[in-house]
């Protein structure tokens, strides 16, 4: 359990930054979710260069994996576009909450998982956390929007995703899984292609256009981000699925650190206004987070 609660903790340390980079990079460099989700999930293709190291795999788990890799790449692009309506500090907490919920009743009625007393409530912190990291009230949103909705969407498509991978993990060796339920998450790039106007926009024909320093920030941004979700997919490779995810709240509660140390010394670089009421809720949820982590030991 200690092995797969490390790989989880520095998975999401990581994803904490590349999730604020995606909001950085939405706004000032992509702009169009489509687009971004199309750079993003590209270079997932690179894992099927690796397949003749990997053992034969079946029908089904060939399927399943295609099934897992879409939800995942589909997740992201519904998690772009909820990004759009929300700040990054509010949005991606109510998909680790959905996700953390999800995949608790996914993996029980689909895997036959059981957790423990203490794990449950461990979890319950923890998704609580998450959800109080959510709540969004400014100028622009009070309470619920729009951004919920594709949140929502987003959390499902991932809980489904995890669940599936886990479920092929059991399957193959982690190697092989990973090869395939992740190498498959590049066919959503072909789906992002037939949207009006992204092709034209990654030949650099178009207004939306990356510039050379914006490229480059992408591309160490996505590998950091292939990294991440490495180190996590082999956490719930040798651990739970369902606490693996719960975990998320880490990543969440490290995003509001690290927005709010950018805030406060490095705002031309990255800014959110947060409220003093705002500022109060989320730091309660960082100690529901601490009270979640300690029921997992």
């Amino acid at each position: 359990m200690m092995t797969s609660l490390f790989f989880a903790i520095l998975g999401y340390t990581l994803l904490a930054v590349v999730s604020i980079l995606d909001k950085s990079i939405l706004e000032k460099t992509v702009k169009k979710p489509a687009i971004y989700t199309f750079y993003s999930t590209i270079f997932f293709f690179l894992a099927f260069l690796a397949l003749p190291w990997c053992v034969q795999i079946s029908g089904l788990g060939f399927w399943v994996s295609v099934f897992s890799g879409l939800a995942y790449g589909f997740g992201m692009w519904t998690m772009f576009t909820a990004l759009e309506f929300g700040e990054a500090s509010h949005v991606t907490p109510f998909v680790g909450a959905v996700v953390a919920l999800s995949t608790f009743f996914l993996s029980a009625s689909i895997l036959g998982e059981t957790l423990s007393l203490g794990i449950k409530i461990g979890l319950f912190f923890l998704i609580v956390a998450s959800i109080l990291l959510s709540v969004e009230r400014n100028k622009k949103h009070t309470g619920f929007h729009k951004g919920f909705v594709w949140a929502f969407i987003s959390g499902i498509l991932f809980g489904l995703s995890h669940v599936s991978a886990k479920f092929v993990y059991g399957l193959y060796p982690f190697f092989t899984g990973i090869i395939w339920t992740k190498g498959s998450v590049g066919l959503v790039a072909v789906f992002a292609l037939c949207v009006p106007g992204v092709l034209k926009a990654i030949s650099n024909k178009g207004k939306d256009k990356i510039k050379s320093g914006g490229g480059k920030i992408v591309f160490w941004n996505k590998a950091l981000g292939i990294l991440a979700v490495v180190l996590v997919q082999y956490a719930i490779f040798i651990g739970s699925v369902t606490v693996v995810n719960g975990l998320a709240g880490i990543h969440y509660a490290l995003m509001f650190i690290f927005i709010y140390l950018l805030t406060k010394f490095r705002p031309l670089a990255f800014f959110e206004k947060f409220t003093k009421r705002e500022l109060i809720i989320e730091s309660v949820a960082i100690v529901f987070m601490i009270i979640g982590l300690l029921f997992l030991r």
